[in-house]
């Protein structure tokens, strides 16, 4: 159980991670050479923070899982 909590932690650092990375292609494609804007970027600005948010998150989820194993490794040994 505790290795699939830090596995879930894990994929969402991952998911987070890939979104974080389209977020920032779609930002850096949003701009001309000239500086004129293409498209609005508030969605992908937005959805970058959300991304952020799911990482950390999913790290303090994964560290959990780590503490709560190291916390069973000890009381076993």
């Amino acid at each position: 159980m505790i290795s699939g909590v830090g596995q879930a932690g894990f994929s969402g650092i991952q998911a987070g991670m890939e979104g974080l990375r389209q977020n920032a292609a779609e930002i850096a494609g949003a701009r001309r050479e000239d500086g004129s804007s293409v498209r609005d970027i508030a969605a992908p600005l937005v959805e970058q923070k959300e991304n952020l948010r799911q990482v950390e998150a999913s790290a303090k989820v994964f560290k959990a899982s780590d503490e709560a194993l190291k916390s069973l490794i000890d009381i076993m040994a």
